[in-house]
C-alpha cells in the first residue's frame, strides 16, 4: 500500500497510518516520505511493513556514509539529516511519557546533540562468524567471495546467524577499524575456525577494542574458546599487534566455556600492558579493565554527567546514594561536590573497579557496597538517609522492589539516569504516585544515528 510518514517512531522506524486510522510501522521509511511498504505483519492496533518504494523523498533526507548502510544493524538513521534526528528523539521521549507514563505535558527539554557525530565511540565489539553476510554487490557473483565461512565485523540487522565482514566504520575512531582490520587479516590466516553456537566449536569468539579518549590508552581484548593449544596464536597476535600499533597499551586474551554469544569469559590473560586503561572525564580519572562498564561516548558523557550533577543541586554537606554504580563514574563525579556518597552495586568486578577508581582520585569520601541493591536499600539507615538518591539501571529499569523502596528512603532529589524511555516512562510514573513530582527530562543523544536516546531526570518531593 501507498503510505505517507508523519513521523519517526521510537525504534527507528517510519510511522504512516491507513485511511481508517491503522499505524503502520514502516522499517528504514523517514518522515516526509511517500512509500510503497508491503505489510510483514499486523496485529490489533498496529502493523509492521517492509518499505519498498520511495515515491516522494523526504526533505530531511541525506546521503549515507557507510558502504554497510542498509545491512548494517548499528546505524539505522545515517540517511536522516542530523537535525531531524534530534528533535525526533525529543518528541519520542515526551510521546513515551505521556502514553506510557500518563503524564500531561511532561516537562521534557529539547534534545542535547551528541559533541560528535561520527568517531564518537570509544570501544567496540567486533563478532566472528562462520556465516559471511553478503553484501548486494557480491550477491551477483557470490562464488567469486573468498572465505565465506569465515568473517569479523557486525551483525547484519536482525541476523545474529551471521556476520558482515567489515570494509569500514565510522563510530569509532579510524584507529579501532585498523586494529580490527589486522585482526581480520592475521585471524583469517591462522587455520584456526570462527566459533558457532549451532556446534559449539571454533576458536575465535570476539575482538573488544576500547580507547581512552582523553589519555591516548588503547586496550585490546582478544576473546576466544578456552583451548590451550591454540594459545600461542594469540601470543603471536598481540606482538603483531603491538609492532604495529605501538600506541596499544595493552592486550588481553579472554578464554570462555560459555555457549551464549556475549563477550564475556571465564580467565583473563594479561599479553601486553597493566591489562587495563584509563580515561579522563570532569577533571577525574578512571580505570578501565576489559569487562568494565564505561559509557561509549566520552565527550557525550562528559555532558551526560554535567548535567546529572547539576540536577543533584550538590551543596557539599548531602550523603548521596547511587543505586547501580557501576564502576563509580557518577558517584565520584557527585563525591567531589557532597559529603559524602554511597554506591550500590551487584557486580563484584564493578565495585573493585570503583574503588580502585576512589583512591585513584584520592576522594575518602566515596564508600561502594556489593549486593542485591533492593536488600541494601532496606538496610538503608545503616549508611544513613539520604538527601540525594541518583538511579542509573540497565536499558530493563528499575527493578520492582528497588522501585517501590526508593521513595520511603525520603530523599528531597532524586536524579534518574536512563538509557530506555520506556522503562523510565513506567518508573517515573510509581515514583510520582508515591510524594514525588518530575521537575525536568533531559534527552540526550549518545548515540547519533541510531534510535537510541539517554534521558537524565530530576524528581522532587512534594
Amino acid at each position: 500500500m501507498e503510505l505517507e510518514i508523519d513521523r519517526l517512531a521510537y525504534g527507528g522506524s517510519g510511522l504512516g497510518r491507513t485511511v481508517d486510522g491503522l499505524v503502520i510501522f514502516v522499517e528504514d521509511a523517514l518522515p516526509g516520505q511517500r512509500v510503497v511498504a508491503q505489510i510483514r505483519k499486523v496485529k490489533k492496533h498496529f502493523a509492521y511493513a517492509r518499505l519498498t518504494e520511495v515515491l516522494r523523498q523526504s526533505p530531511q533526507a541525506c546521503e549515507p556514509r557507510c558502504a554497510h548502510f542498509g545491512s548494517c544493524g548499528g546505524c539505522r538513521l545515517q540517511h536522516l539529516d542530523y537535525a531531524a534526528q534530534i528533535a525526533a528523539k525529543s518528541e519520542q521521549v515526551r510521546d513515551i511519557l505521556e502514553r506510557i507514563g500518563g503524564f500531561d505535558d511532561p516537562p521534557v527539554e529539547p534534545a542535547i546533540p551528541s559533541p560528535a557525530l561520527y568517531g564518537y565511540r570509544n570501544k567496540m565489539e567486533y563478532s566472528f562468524g562462520d556465516v559471511r553476510w553478503l553484501e548486494p554487490d557480491e550477491m551477483e557473483e557470490p562464488q567469486s567471495v573468498p572465505d565465506r565461512d569465515f568473517a569479523l565485523g557486525l551483525h547484519p540487522r536482525g541476523r545474529w546467524n551471521r556476520i558482515i565482514h567489515l570494509r569500514e566504520c565510522h563510530l569509532p575512531s579510524p584507529r579501532s577499524v585498523e586494529i580490527m582490520k589486522l585482526v581480520q587479516e592475521s585471524t583469517g590466516k591462522s587455520g584456526l575456525n570462527p566459533y558457532t553456537t549451532k556446534t559449539n566449536t571454533g576458536y575465535w569468539r570476539f575482538l573488544v577494542v576500547r580507547e581512552g579518549v582523553r589519555t591516548g590508552q588503547w586496550l585490546v581484548d582478544l576473546i576466544t574458546s578456552d583451548e590451550p593449544k591454540a594459545r600461542g596464536e594469540v601470543d603471536a597476535l598481540a606482538r603483531r599487534i603491538k609492532a604495529v600499533f605501538p600506541e596499544v597499551t595493552a592486550i588481553t586474551h579472554t578464554t570462555s566455556r560459555s555457549k551464549a554469544a556475549v563477550a564475556t569469559g571465564d580467565e583473563v590473560r594479561v599479553l601486553v600492558g597493566p591489562g587495563y586503561i584509563e580515561e579522563e572525564i570532569g577533571g577525574l580519572r578512571f580505570r578501565i579493565s576489559p569487562r568494565a562498564f564505561f559509557q561509549t561516548n566520552t565527550a557525550g558523557a562528559e555532558r551526560l554527567y554535567r548535567e546529572a550533577r547539576a540536577l543533584a543541586g550538590l551543596g557539599g554537606d548531602e550523603l548521596v546514594y547511587d543505586v547501580y554504580c557501576g564502576t563509580g563514574t557518577i558517584a565520584l563525579l557527585m563525591a567531589a561536590q557532597a559529603g559524602r556518597v554511597v554506591g550500590f552495586e551487584l557486580e563484584p568486578s564493578a565495585v573493585a573497579d570503583a574503588r580502585a577508581n576512589a583512591e585513584l582520585n584520592g576522594l575518602e569520601n566515596a564508600e561502594f557496597v556489593q549486593g542485591d541493591a533492593a536488600k541494601m536499600l532496606r538496610e538503608g539507615p545503616v549508611w544513613g538517609e539520604p538527601d540525594v538518591i541518583v538511579l542509573d539501571p540497565p536499558r530493563a529499569g528499575l527493578l520492582p522492589d528497588v522501585r517501590r523502596l526508593v521513595p520511603g528512603l525520603g530523599a528531597s532529589r532524586i536524579v534518574y539516569v536512563s538509557c530506555n524511555p520506556t522503562t523510565l516512562a513506567a518508573d517515573l510514573s510509581e515514583i510520582c504516585m508515591n510524594g514525588y513530582r518530575l521537575r525536568i527530562v533531559k534527552p540526550l543523544d549518545m548515540f547519533p544515528h541510531t534510535p537510541h536516546v539517554e534521558c537524565v531526570s530530576l524528581l522532587t518531593r512534594r
